[in-house]
């Protein structure tokens, strides 16, 4: 039996084809009654679109291709979910590729992989300094947008990017407006863009403010490693403020100068940064920096659409939002 068609849904729901065709482009122009009939169709014939057959006539796949690190941590996931939940919603689908270690012939195999495929455009998650590097000698046929700060981009690819120096700006501010003089900083591991960035900003506004910075802790994202800085700051004489580089390094911290028989906020105060789900649920309510990651998804799948379309777009910076919670106040006097 041969699979059913378009035009077997039309008959059997009674309307014409151009009707199947709005209700499967979800038309604002059917009516609700109409919808229901072909739907109904539609499941009783057991109906798929065959984006194959589509493909060939309009010489249009509907895929974007995505290369990510495969990394399980907060910043990268968030993005590959906004990123296909906004490709979605323009009516693309996405083809993910992962890289495990960038390099010129890594890329170029992705590339070939993805453009096989019949790619429309390719989006690149960079979190990495090495993968951002390895896309110089990326030469794509179609357009590419990625995830990276615009100066560290190859011109002919277009940047959407999250002003992470302006995350650091924003923690050093607010602890320096609540009158903190001594801010310490516990970075990421510094081959990731994000870590740098944050560093950077932690570095500008310290010196904006005539604050003098703390000597640097170098750490991992994770928890643990955020407990293993906590320990060792008890020790060597606790700030009267913290800025970590992410909310687990924050978590690590607090359960560090908790079991130290540190309280937080009255004897150091914690800012972190992500405020990813539960981060309003630690003790205390984590005050951290928000990242619009719904919005970042829109704008990488909008820039594409337009190099698509053959419009020029241009490199976008979101800027982030501080959440003040509970874990930073005043110093003690």
């Amino acid at each position: 039996m041969k699979n059913p068609g378009m035009n077997d849904v039309a008959r059997l729901a009674g309307v014409s084809h151009q009707t199947v065709s709005r209700v499967l482009n979800d038309s604002a122009s059917v009516r609700p009654s109409t919808r229901e009939r072909v739907q109904a169709a539609i499941d009783e014939l057991g109906y798929r679109r065959n984006f194959a057959a589509r493909a060939l006539v309009t010489k249009r796949s509907g895929t974007i291709g995505a290369i990510t690190t495969g990394r399980s941590l907060f910043g990268p996931q968030r993005a590959v979910i906004a990123i296909e939940e906004a490709a979605r919603e323009a009516g693309y689908f996405i083809s993910m590729a992962t890289v495990k270690q960038a390099n010129a012939r890594v890329m170029r195999e992705l590339l070939e992989h993805l453009l096989g495929q019949g790619v429309e455009g390719i989006v690149v998650i960079a979190p990495q300094i090495e993968v951002v590097q390895a896309l110089h000698s990326f030469d794509s046929p179609v357009p590419v947008v990625v995830f990276a700060d615009a100066d560290q981009v190859p011109q002919r690819m277009h940047s959407v990017s999250l002003d992470q120096r302006e995350a650091g700006r924003l923690a050093v501010r607010h602890l320096a407006e609540l009158g903190h003089r001594e801010i310490a900083h516990v970075s990421g591991p510094l081959d990731w863009t994000d870590a740098r960035g944050r560093l950077e900003g932690w570095k500008e506004e310290c010196g904006t403010l005539e604050i003098n910075p703390v000597p640097l802790v170098q750490s991992d994202w994770s928890s643990e490693r955020g407990f293993e800085v906590g320990v060792h700051l008890v020790r060597a004489g606790v700030p009267t403020a913290v800025f970590a580089a992410n909310d687990m390094i924050a978590l690590g911290l607090i359960r560090a100068f908790t079991e130290a028989g540190l309280r937080v906020p009255h004897d150091v105060s914690v800012i972190g940064v992500d405020d990813q789900p539960g981060a309003s649920n630690f003790i205390p309510p984590l005050t951290t920096i928000h990242h619009r990651f719904a919005t970042l998804g829109r704008s990488i799948i909008e820039s594409l659409i337009q190099g698509i379309e053959g419009t020029t777009p241009e490199n976008k910076v979101l800027t982030p939002e501080l959440v003040v919670r509970s874990s930073t106040t005043a110093p003690r006097s």
